[in-house]
């Protein structure tokens, strides 16, 4: 059974919310993800749900990045993906969340700040399920795209090979990366780990 996963397809990371934390062209990966989806048996949803008030927010964008002396929070950010905002909404294209299968909500406590999606806290002990879930599904190939490459993508797809043991492929055409310089990084790390870096779907082999 293949799995598709949208990793962070929010508004809050896309140039439609300008004062949170926008990724050049964030918002035009919804076909590419619907056209992905299209290749697997189930659809998954992760979504950032911050507090305004959490410990690792900042006030300005320059204040951003700083390191933290906290279990799971390491860096500071600008406030961003609080439920009930604009930043909190999926990007145009993409279903309703009750259209997927499975969603896993991230990042609620307010001392947590997690970049993947199969563990709440940055210690990787704390299950979110989804690397449970889908076991349950009987999937052994997951296909991974979203928000942002260099950072919950990355660490998604980390988790589902390193802690998941799945068969793991990043499509990059649906995902888009904070910066080239981490984005290549992240790519030769995730290839290092035994996952499969595509740049579109047509090089995708269950």
């Amino acid at each position: 059974m293949i799995a598709s996963i949208d990793v962070d397809p929010q508004k809050t990371f896309t140039p439609l919310c300008p004062n949170e934390l926008p990724v050049e062209e964030g918002d035009t990966i919804g076909p590419a993800l619907n056209k992905q989806a299209q290749k697997a048996h189930f659809r998954v949803l992760t979504k950032d749900a911050h507090p305004a008030e959490a410990i690792w927010v900042v006030d300005s964008p320059d204040k951003m990045l700083q390191p933290l002396n906290y279990p799971n929070a390491d860096l500071t950010w600008v406030t961003h993906a609080v439920p009930g905002t604009q930043g909190f909404e999926t990007i145009p294209a993409l279903p309703h969340v009750t259209e997927y299968d499975h969603v896993i909500w991230k990042g609620v406590e307010p001392d947590l700040h997690p970049y993947g999606a199969c563990f709440h806290d940055l210690k990787e002990k704390l299950s979110t399920g989804l690397i449970e879930w889908l076991k349950s599904k009987n999937v052994t190939c997951v296909l991974v795209g979203g928000l942002a490459t260099d950072y919950c993508v990355k660490t998604t797809a980390l988790q589902l090979k390193n802690q998941g043991g799945f068969d793991v492929w990043v499509n990059l055409d649906a995902c888009r990366g904070i910066a080239p310089e981490t984005t290549k990084k992240a790519c030769v790390q995730m290839e290092q780990a035994g996952i499969n870096i595509i740049q579109t779907l047509d090089a995708f082999q269950a």
